[in-house]
């Protein structure tokens, strides 16, 4: 794979001046990609690339702020990258960034699935199908299918920002997809209040209270303060209801009311399969009617929340 030889000479080169390079390396099969942290050029014999590198690597990069730290990324990657610089969580100065054109990761629950839990020897991703070798049989789903939803709508095949990419740009093959696919947030605004209740109710009723969504979250940085585990102040109890888990869940959203790369990450994390990024997508889609303002997408600028105005222009609250 070009891309993947390209970057490892990239990484190669350097190495010396660094103290790691996060990337992705083989699991226990084709499908189960991990992440993995090159310190010496053996390492670099075990990474990989491919449609199988699910992880944002950028969910490291706080807790190695002191560093020199090299990371690789994806488009959707990226984006995180630039908003944690933007909050001052990742300094510049100890960072290098390895991007490449992503064609997309697929869905690893839902392929495990399709091969009916058996091992997989080798996935092939092209052609509008996701290809499966199993050690039953090969195995073949559309893209459509086999993706993971935010590659379906993706914007930012290639990394937005990187002191080396791999290969030339504008390579990225997007995803064939008739229509326009219909997602979670989509499907709740359709609904009523009631509807719309109710359908939180069920999804939140099944949550483990496992924080697995926060612990993925590159953006979400306190947890060691988290307001759903604080007692003083007490702002959420440990009762296993619906109630205090929405709660949880509207509190994570708000704490990350533009600055949410929808990554997906807390999604893919969790582990009961419930949509908790439809939140995050539902406030970010605000932010960006009243500021104009996408998270992740401009290194320069400063996100609406982190800073004030006498009056904003598509709010004008001096003429209520």
């Amino acid at each position: 794979m070009p891309q993947l030889e390209s970057l490892k000479d990239a990484i190669a080169k350097a190495l010396p001046e660094l103290d790691v390079v996060i990337a992705w390396g083989r699991g226990l099969d084709a499908l189960g990609a991990t992440p993995l942290f090159i310190t010496k050029p053996e390492d670099l014999d075990d990474m990989i690339l491919g449609p199988s590198c699910v992880h944002n690597l950028a969910t490291y990069l706080p807790g190695l702020r002191d560093r020199k730290v090299g990371i690789v990324v994806k488009g959707c990657d990226s984006r995180s990258v630039i908003e944690l610089l933007q909050e001052g969580l990742v300094d510049r100065d100890n960072l290098t960034v390895f991007g490449f054109a992503c064609s997309g990761v697929v869905n690893v629950p839902r392929l495990r699935g399709a091969a009916d839990r058996h091992p997989v020897q080798s996935m092939e991703h092209g052609s509008g199908q996701v290809r499966l070798q199993t050690d039953t049989g090969p195995v073949a789903l559309p893209e459509a299918e086999a993706l993971a939803a935010k590659c379906l709508t993706c914007t930012e095949p290639e990394a937005l920002i990187c002191d080396h990419f791999a290969g030339p740009h504008g390579t990225a093959e997007r995803a064939a997809v008739s229509g326009n696919p219909q997602g979670t947030l989509e499907r709740l605004e359709a609904m009523d209040f009631e509807s719309r209740f109710r359908f939180w109710e069920q999804e939140m009723s099944r949550c483990l209270r496992c924080y697995a969504c926060r612990s993925a979250c590159p953006l979400c940085v306190c947890q060691d303060h988290c307001a759903a585990q604080s007692r003083n102040p007490h702002w959420v109890t440990q009762e296993d209801t619906p109630r205090e888990k929405l709660m949880f869940q509207a509190i994570h959203a708000l704490h990350l009311a533009g600055r949410c790369t929808e990554c997906g990450e807390c999604e893919r994390a969790c582990p009961m399969d419930i949509p908790v990024l439809a939140l995050k997508q539902a406030l970010n889609r605000e932010i960006h009617r009243l500021f104009d303002y996408r998270a992740g997408t401009d290194p320069q600028a400063t996100p609406p929340l982190f800073h004030f105005k006498e009056t904003e222009e598509n709010i004008k609250e001096r003429d209520w």
